[in-house]
């Protein structure tokens, strides 16, 4: 369910930059599986980590957490720094910052100094995610070959989100939850190994805006904290009420800033176009669905149905297994159709996904659980690449990397979100499966909302070509 991140990297490229270009896309590749494998193979072990480290419920939701917010807080000036310095340089610090912080994450003696290594990789992460398909855009200068290239690139995407609940279950139940985080090193090792056969990038002129990027973390982080911490302590409490002011006046701030800028990293004039602001939201919900499902679901199975972290991993195979496949189904639909039709046709699927899980009960077969999570996982496999081309068709060429940027931040912060009020949600419940109920109810009533702004949008020509989530 990853969509496609368009660089805004230069055009022109050198002769040099010919050469190599399977190591470029292999390392491009490795780059961008890594990051994606790691926002969800971590959930399923949450219960081990745990019972290792300490924390309650509020502490093992920062595991998460941490990571998503800082990716996506980072990600649109991530784009800029890579322009800045090249984006082999910039794809090689982030390797090594992710392989260090990883190995902090394997390491880690507590939960805090967990969260924070996890915080460093979210870091890593933003950088990493535009200067991989920065890379592949400098490796093949054809328009043609550059195509098929990006289209081998989000594959890895694609399979680390399958992968990553399965992955995390068998590594954890074989050789222990601190292995998911050392497994990333030789993957890494061998990126850089193949970055030293990839030219050197052009750099570009690139001006990084601090104020609104300081604010912008301030707001997530301050929001994400409330809502956590509301949920574990209560939202009256004076902690819960400075976090939620300071994530509002930091949010105001940031819009101040990108409005009267000369260098905003989110230019606000992109919003004008309706196709715009709908996507963001449609990407938010599908996002909050798909994330916070897989969040409920993974300690719904082992806490509540005593499930070892290998079989609540291979229970989320048939919920991710055949995204790639409806990945092409949807593009074939929406070059005969319009993309409006997939887009709504996958939002209701996982609504209704989503609506079928409220008959789980504490006796209920587990592979009928595995089976009712299929829809949540298909819809939104329909409605990503639809969503993704009627966006970059909406907005002029130079834009199309900002526009990227902001879909892809908005994804990820609805993860981030969705796991934040759900785990508040079960926290303040009387019991586990009233809370998860109430979380069902809210992702789905926020689908069907997107399902019906979705219908608002213009309609498109058939035959567009759709790129593949």
């Amino acid at each position: 369910m990853k969509s496609l991140l368009v660089s805004r990297t230069p055009g022109p490229v050198r002769a040099g930059a010919r050469h190599g270009s399977t190591a470029v896309l292999v390392a491009a590749l490795l780059g961008f599986f890594l990051i994606s494998l790691d926002a969800l193979i971590v959930t399923v072990a949450l219960p081990d980590i745990g019972r290792t480290v300490g924390g309650g419920m509020a502490g093992l939701q920062w595991v998460i957490d941490g990571y998503a917010l800082v990716f996506a807080a980072l990600m649109l000036s991530a784009g800029a720094l890579s322009d800045r310095i090249g984006a082999r340089r910039a794809f090689g610090a982030g390797l090594v910052l992710f392989a260090v912080a990883s190995a902090a994450c394997g390491l880690a003696p507590d939960l805090v100094v967990l969260i924070g290594a996890r915080l460093v990789q979210g870091a890593a992460a933003a950088v990493l995610m535009p200067a991989s398909l920065a890379l592949v855009r400098q490796g093949y200068p054809d328009q043609a070959k550059r195509a098929r290239a990006v289209a081998v690139w989000t594959v890895g995407g694609a399979v680390a989100v399958a992968a990553g609940p399965v992955l995390g279950g068998a590594i954890t139940a074989t050789v222990g939850w601190r292995w998911i985080f050392f497994a990333n090193l030789p993957a890494a090792a061998v990126a850089v190994v193949l970055l030293a056969r990839v030219p050197t990038s052009p750099r570009l002129p690139a001006r990084l805006d601090l104020t609104g990027q300081l604010s912008a973390v301030a707001a997530m982080g301050a929001l994400t904290y409330g809502v956590i911490e509301g949920g574990a302590i209560g939202f009256g409490r004076p902690v819960v009420v400075v976090s939620l002011t300071v994530a509002a006046v930091s949010a105001v701030v940031f819009l101040v800033t990108q409005a009267r800028g000369d260098h905003p990293m989110l230019p606000l004039p992109l919003f004008r176009s309706r196709v715009v602001a709908v996507s963001l939201v449609i990407g938010f919900m599908l996002n909050a669905a798909y994330y916070g499902g897989v969040f409920l679901f993974s300690l719904y199975l082992q806490q509540q149905r005593g499930q070892t972290a290998l079989a609540a991993g291979l229970l989320f195979i048939p919920m991710t297994a055949l995204v790639a496949v409806v990945n092409l189904a949807s593009a074939r639909l929406a070059e005969r159709f319009g993309p409006r039709v997939p887009m709504v046709a996958g939002q209701l699927v996982s609504t209704a996904g989503l609506l079928a899980l409220l008959t789980v009960g504490g006796h209920t077969d587990v592979w009928a659980v595995a089976a009712l999570m299929v829809p949540v996982g298909l819809g939104g496999a329909l409605t990503v690449p639809a969503l993704t081309a009627l966006l970059l068709d909406a907005v002029p060429a130079d834009r199309a990397g900002t526009a990227s940027a902001v879909l892809n931040t908005g994804r990820q912060v609805g993860g981030a979100i969705a796991v934040a009020v759900f785990g508040a949600l079960l926290a303040g419940a009387e019991t586990f499966l009233a809370g998860m109920r109430w979380s069902l109810l809210v992702a789905a009533g926020g689908l069907v909302l997107t399902a019906a702004v979705t219908l608002s949008l213009p309609r498109a020509r058939r035959g567009t070509p759709v790129r593949r989530a």
